[in-house]
C-alpha cells in the first residue's frame, strides 16, 4: 500500500507518552482518532440513493513503540497497535543487523511478503476497495494472514529482495510459549519479493520503483479437493514532480478443484494517479477490476468487478480532512442490482 506520507494520513503519529530506562531503549505511545460521514449510499438492496441507518462511524487507535540498541551496534524495534475498544491488532518486531540487512517477526499487520504489495497504486487517502463498499475484491496475501518471519537484504544497487515464511497459514496468533492448530488442511507458507529503484545515477528515475512478489502454500488435507496454492504480483509506480503514477496485475492460483461453482482463480489489475497540489492538499483517482475463474467454466461464467473511487485531502497539522467518491461493480463477484453499489464518504482524522 502506497500512502502519499506529505499529507500526514496515518492516525498514528505523535507522542502521548515516552517512557525511559537506562540501558533499556526507550517506549513511545501515539495516538489519534478517525471520524467519518456517509454522506450517501446506494446498492446492498437500498431502493435508491441514500444512507442506511446511521451514517456516523468512529474509529481509534494506539500505536506502543520501543527501540533499543545491542552492544555490537545492532538495533530492534518493536511495535504493538490497539484498535477500537482497546482491541489487539498487531505485533511486529525487526531486527536491524547493519550491513547484514534485516529481520522481521511479524504477527498482523500486513507488511511481510506479497501483502506488502496487495495494491502499492499512489492515492491520496485509501485503496479503492477500501472505502466502505464491502466490494468482496480478493488479493494476494501470502504469509501476511499469519505469524510469519521476513528476512530483507540491504538496498544494493537500488535492489532490496525480502524472504518470508509462515509455518502454518490460517492459524490464529499465537502467544509466547505456545503453538498454533496442531492440524488443517493448510501448511507452511513462504514468499519472496523483489524491489528496484533503477535511478542508474540519474535524478530522473529517483522516482522510479519496480516491484514482483510470489507466494506459495501448501495445502496437504487432500479430501478437502485442495492443491497448493499459488499467488504473483507485479507492478511499476512513479513519482514525477507533484504526480505519482502506478500500474500493477496481480493473480491467485486458489487450488480448489471439488465444487463446479469453486474459484479456481483471481486475476486483478489496478492503477492510480494521485497529485500534490501544495503542502496539504492532494487528489487522486484509482481503479481495480478483479476477475475470478470457477472450477467448472460452463456450469458459471467468470465475472469482473470494478471498483473505482476518486479522492481528496487536506492537512491541517495533526488534522485530516478526507473525502471519497466511489463506485464498485459487480460487487463479491455477483451480478444484480444489489451488486452495484456507490457511496460518498467523508472523515475527519485527528493524530496526537
Amino acid at each position: 500500500m502506497n500512502k502519499l506520507t506529505k499529507i500526514g494520513l496515518s492516525a498514528l503519529c505523535g507522542s502521548l507518552a515516552t517512557v525511559s530506562a537506562a540501558n533499556a531503549g526507550e517506549m513511545t505511545v501515539t495516538g489519534g482518532v478517525d471520524m467519518s460521514w456517509m454522506l450517501s449510499k446506494s446498492g446492498d438492496g437500498d431502493t435508491g440513493e441514500g444512507t442506511t441507518g446511521n451514517p456516523i462511524g468512529m474509529g481509534s487507535n494506539l500505536t506502543f513503540k520501543g527501540d533499543g540498541e545491542l552492544d555490537n551496534g545492532w538495533t530492534f524495534a518493536i511495535t504493538v497497535a490497539m484498535l477500537n475498544s482497546d482491541a489487539y491488532s498487531n505485533t511486529n518486531m525487526t531486527v536491524t543487523m547493519g550491513g547484514l540487512g534485516e529481520l522481521d517477526f511479524n504477527q498482523g499487520n500486513s507488511a511481510n511478503g506479497i501483502d506488502a504489495f496487495d495494491d502499492k497504486m499512489p492515492t491520496a487517502w485509501e485503496e479503492p476497495w477500501g472505502m466502505g463498499l464491502n466490494t468482496g475484491i480478493q488479493l494476494v496475501s501470502g504469509v501476511g494472514t499469519a505469524s510469519n518471519v521476513q528476512y530483507k537484504t540491504p538496498t544494493i544497487g537500488g535492489v532490496t529482495l525480502t524472504a518470508a515464511m509462515a509455518p502454518a497459514v490460517g492459524s490464529a496468533d499465537v502467544a509466547d510459549k505456545a503453538s498454533g492448530a496442531s492440524y488443517d488442511s493448510t501448511g507452511k507458507a513462504y514468499d519472496g519479493t523483489i524491489n528496484i529503484n533503477p535511478t542508474f545515477g540519474t535524478e530522473a528515475l529517483t522516482g522510479l520503483n519496480v516491484f514482483v512478489g510470489a507466494s506459495y502454500t501448501e495445502h496437504y488435507d487432500q479430501t478437502q479437493g485442495l492443491n497448493d496454492r499459488y499467488e504473483g504480483v507485479g507492478g511499476i509506480t512513479l513519482d514525477i514532480g507533484p504526480v505519482s503514477l502506478g500500474y500493477a496485475q496481480s493473480g491467485i492460483a486458489t487450488g480448489k478443484t471439488v465444487t463446479k461453482t469453486d474459484t479456481d482463480w483471481y486475476k486483478n489489475a489496478m492503477y492510480g494517479v494521485a497529485f500534490n497540489i501544495n503542502d496539504d492538499l492532494s487528489v487522486s483517482y484509482g481503479n481495480h477490476e478483479s476477475t475470478d475463474g470457477k472450477v467448472s467454466p460452463g456450469n458459471s461464467e467468470s465475472v469482473t468487478a470494478e471498483v473505482t473511487s476518486f479522492q481528496i485531502a487536506y492537512t491541517m497539522g495533526g488534522a485530516s480532512i478526507r473525502y471519497a467518491d466511489s463506485d464498485v461493480d459487480n460487487g463479491s463477484y455477483q451480478t444484480g442490482a444489489a451488486y452495484d453499489k456507490e457511496a460518498r464518504l467523508i472523515s475527519l482524522s485527528l493524530a496526537f
